[in-house]
């Protein structure tokens, strides 16, 4: 953070920006105090909102209205002169982790933060939104640990570690795997 640029900058990705990246943006924009300015997209975005990601946002008191399905090439520097200089970015699903992602404005760190996809719950509506809960849980738990970080006195190689350790974070136990 600089005075040039008071927030830092986060890019949630999954896929189909439907549901667990949609939920990180939300989360990391309201535990990062003003600190971090999140966005989420997908790959191939859905173009929707999944509704249990909204249902769930919603009870948790979180503004929904303007939340959306978005295609990263909004965020990519080829694409979108306009498009925020990121510091970092994340991947919540592994297919998206996998894939050739573009070129981001800025020089972002990268983690792969995979959490399973609440969007391939089958069963109840209980079941479902369990699934939802749970994704929300692993995110929020990541989240939490990435905004406590030292940031200012982390040099960018121990800071990348301290990015893919909170990537293997189980949140069943709060431990390192």
């Amino acid at each position: 953070m600089s005075a040039d640029h008071p927030q830092m900058n986060v890019l949630f990705l999954c896929t189909h920006n439907s549901a667990r990246s949609i939920m990180a943006e939300c989360i990391m924009n309201r535990v990062g105090g003003g600190r971090f300015k999140a966005y989420s997209a997908g790959s191939m975005a859905s173009g929707e909102v999944n509704p249990h990601a909204l249902n769930l946002l919603k009870h948790l008191n979180y503004k929904t209205d303007d939340l959306r399905s978005k295609n990263w090439d909004e965020f990519a520097a080829l694409n979108n002169p306009d498009a925020p200089e990121l510091d970092f970015v994340f991947t919540v699903c592994d297919h998206a982790a996998g894939e050739v992602c573009p070129i981001w404005p800025g020089q972002p760190m990268s983690a792969h933060w995979g959490i399973p996809n609440p969007g391939d719950a089958e069963g109840s509506e209980a079941e479902i939104a369990l699934a939802f809960a749970e994704a929300y849980r692993q995110l929020d738990r990541r989240i939490t640990l990435f905004c406590a970080l030292p940031m200012k006195s982390l040099d960018r190689l121990s800071l990348q570690r301290r990015l893919d350790e909170i990537g293997q974070t189980k949140t069943s136990d709060n431990t390192a795997a």
